[in-house]
């Protein structure tokens, strides 16, 4: 039967992980966090930073103990039993349809810095953007992977350098910050917010045998993209603190402010690009996962086909196929974007929450206080979402029964099979 064989490092790895996280977020979400909290914005991200350090922690070491195309999936079925692994393994399924295209949404705000795009033409490029996708995936992670850690160098020499020529602002910190009064309540739901930042650390579970060396590589490199990108978040948010907010993208104001121009052109193009890195790794993920579970017979053996590039062609296409009809389908209905990130956010919250106590049983009590961390940071994000959630758990409450039902079935099959067989 075909395998995946790993042709990743540690330093490509990071790559991917950095670039999954920065996607679309890097550029609009420290303007947005700031709009809702002023200077508490920072210790927003400060915290975000820290609580998802004990997250990353536990999923980089399950998956260098147990590598495995279903990800969190997998995980959950080795501690709870395949009923549960496998109802994770579908909702997450479920949700990348709606979560990616609202990732290729956010992504046309810098496209429309560059050139303003609306109607059917907006969703004609968005339909492009999923075939180029494909192109790229057909080729394997490991050409993505290369692409994705020069995307993230570009974006961390980008923020340097702005940082470096905002130097003198910083100075004025301690005078905004003595005349800001800081509302915890604000500060959490900046966090809130910003969550969307760090959803990508279980998508890196599923590559974990594209990594040739995944028991030694998985966990720095998982940690390694996890802290630059928390540091790049804090970075720009302090280069944001001393830029009005208006309608447009404070950062492209902020580059023009502090490096002369080019500013639409530069974090544009940074920011297109990396809002299709973050939908890149997520149809990677996904179509392993979807490959996988139809190995395992949860779905149609048509999609258990590898390429010459370890790629599940037949995988991809039906995931990429999706978010098509989802892109579609928002424009029709005029579904608004913050819908498509708040029940994509309850599912992953779900996802992590599950990970976190499969981990609790699999990995020992040496992780105990990772793994206590974890859920208190799920805790924390399940009641911030609040009514947002009913979509995650209307999601488990539909698939779970469906699966208890197709496992009884199918060893009904097979024992009917075998005593037809018997002579």
């Amino acid at each position: 039967m075909e395998q995946i064989r790993g042709s990743i490092g540690r330093w490509q790895g990071a790559g991917l992980m950095a670039t999954t996280l920065l996607g679309t977020g890097v550029f609009i979400l420290p303007q947005l966090t700031l709009a809702l909290a002023g200077f508490g914005a920072l210790f927003a991200w400060i915290l975000l930073t820290l609580a998802i350090i004990p997250v990353t922690l536990v999923f980089g070491r399950l998956a260098g103990f147990f590598p495995h195309a279903a990800g969190p999936a997998y995980f959950v079925e080795q501690a709870f039993g395949r009923t549960a692994g496998r109802t994770i393994g579908l909702i997450f399924l479920l949700v990348i349809p709606i979560g990616a295209p609202a990732a290729i949404l956010m992504t046309f705000q810098f496209i429309n810095e560059l050139v303003p795009i609306s109607g059917w033409y907006q969703v004609l490029i968005e339909l492009l953007l999923l075939l180029l996708l494909l192109l790229i995936n057909l080729k394997g992670i490991q050409v993505s992977a290369k692409l994705q850690f020069a995307l993230t160098l570009a974006i961390v020499a980008v923020v340097v350098l702005m940082f470096g020529a905002g130097g003198t602002n910083l100075g004025q910190l301690e005078l905004v910050a003595s005349e800001t009064e800081i509302e915890l309540d604000l500060v959490m739901a900046a966090a809130g917010i910003a969550f969307w930042s760090f959803l990508g650390v279980e998508a890196m579970t599923h590559l974990a045998n594209d990594f040739k060396h995944p028991e030694r590589d998985m966990l720095p490199a998982m940690i390694l993209g996890t802290v630059l990108v928390g540091l790049v978040y804090i970075a720009c948010t302090l280069l944001l603190l001393f830029v009005p907010l208006g309608d447009g993208l404070a950062m492209v104001t902020a580059f023009d402010r502090l490096l002369g121009g080019y500013g639409a052109q530069v974090i544009g193009i940074l920011g297109i690009a990396g809002g299709l890195s973050t939908v890149n790794v997520y149809t990677a993920s996904v179509a392993r996962l979807v490959w996988s579970f139809s190995r395992e017979g949860v779905l149609p053996r048509y999609f258990d086909r590898l390429n010459q590039h370890q790629v599940p062609v037949r995988a991809l296409s039906m995931v990429l196929s999706l978010m098509g009809c989802v892109i579609v389908l928002t424009y029709l209905s005029g579904q608004e974007l913050e819908h498509l990130i708040a029940w994509s956010n309850g599912v992953f919250v779900i996802i992590y929450l599950m990970s976190m106590l499969a981990a609790a049983k699999l990995l020992g009590r040496g992780y105990w206080p990772q793994v206590l961390c974890g859920v208190l940071f799920c805790v924390m994000m399940l009641f911030a979402l609040g009514w947002s959630m009913l979509y995650a758990l209307g999601l488990v409450i539909l698939v779970a029964p469906l699966l208890k039902w197709q496992r009884r079935y199918q060893s009904r099959k097979a024992v009917a099979l075998d005593v037809k067989l018997q002579p």
